[in-house]
């Protein structure tokens, strides 16, 4: 097998963990092949200014579709909303942290009015604006050390993360404060990743067995929310799912870029139909845009 990835460090350290976990259920050696995606070559823009759909996907899809690589590993949250025809979702293994974490020297309650911090996500903005931070906001770009390393060390005096990242490179020294999920609600899918191949693929039963249920459902209704909207990273937007206890919970928020809640809503039910809640909120939002 050859799974094609980015070559980022979270590429990598990602892919390498889904190839040790496959190898050992297969016994079989798999090869990585590195592809450079749109979204990788482009370090200065902020991305909801531009055209995101499949920015940090299209070049794998295409080396899937033209049999380069058998299958490809990603971020779930990088993924547009519908996949070309002869691809699929074949596995979401267990889900790592969704949180949204802070890094700074300073704690969320020390960054007073002024106080610079990097971030290229609207969603994020949205936030900060919504708790009356008054912070200078900065765009910031670059890999998870880079974005670490400009938060400690540079003009600026916070960024915000996601923690699974984070986790998934040892660098949690760095975190300064793990937010609540309903306090910075995280984008659809964050802390998951997705495994995908050709529907045709003689070999996708074997990678299926990395799937884990719950987590597979979790991050569908959340891009549910999304699909149903019609909307990407262009929208300030949270939406997070979880079983509690044999609950299956998905809450979502709309915001404004200045921070005004256009609507917020929390749906509950059996986690056969995670989809359909998912696709509820997506409808209330609807009339929010």
């Amino acid at each position: 097998m050859i799974v094609g990835t980015r070559g980022s460090q979270l590429a990598l350290a990602q892919t390498k963990q889904v190839c040790a976990d496959l190898s050992a259920m297969t016994g079989k050696a798999i090869d990585i092949e590195i592809i450079k995606t749109k979204g990788d070559k482009i370090t200065t823009s902020q991305l909801y200014n531009m055209d995101s759909k499949g920015l940090f996907t299209k070049e794998l899809d295409i080396a899937l579709l033209e049999e380069e690589v058998d299958f490809t590993v990603h971020s779930f949250k990088d993924l547009p909303t519908e996949l070309d025809e002869d691809l699929e979702i074949v596995a979401v293994p267990k889900r790592e942290s969704p949180n949204e974490v802070l890094i700074s020297s300073k704690s969320w309650a020390e960054l007073g009015e002024g106080s610079k911090l990097g971030t290229s996500s609207l969603r994020r903005e949205a936030f900060c604006n919504l708790y009356d931070k008054g912070f200078e906001l900065k765009p910031i770009r670059g890999n998870i050390e880079t974005r670490i390393d400009k938060a400690l060390n540079s003009d600026l005096d916070a960024t915000i993360m996601a923690q699974a990242g984070i986790k998934r490179l040892n660098l949690t020294e760095y975190i300064k404060e793990v937010f609540p999920l309903d306090y910075i609600t995280p984008p659809a899918g964050q802390g998951a990743l997705a495994i995908i191949t050709r529907k045709d693929y003689d070999k996708k039963e074997q990678i299926k067995k990395l799937n884990d249920y719950v987590s597979m459902q979790e991050v569908l209704a959340e891009k549910m929310v999304l699909e149903e909207l019609g909307v990407g990273c262009q929208w300030p937007i949270g939406a997070i799912a979880r079983m509690n206890d044999k609950e299956f919970n998905i809450y979502s928020i709309l915001l404004t870029k200045e921070g005004e809640i256009l609507s917020q809503q929390t749906e509950k039910g059996s986690i056969r139909d995670a989809i359909e809640l998912g696709r509820r909120i997506g409808e209330h939002f609807q009339d929010h845009v």
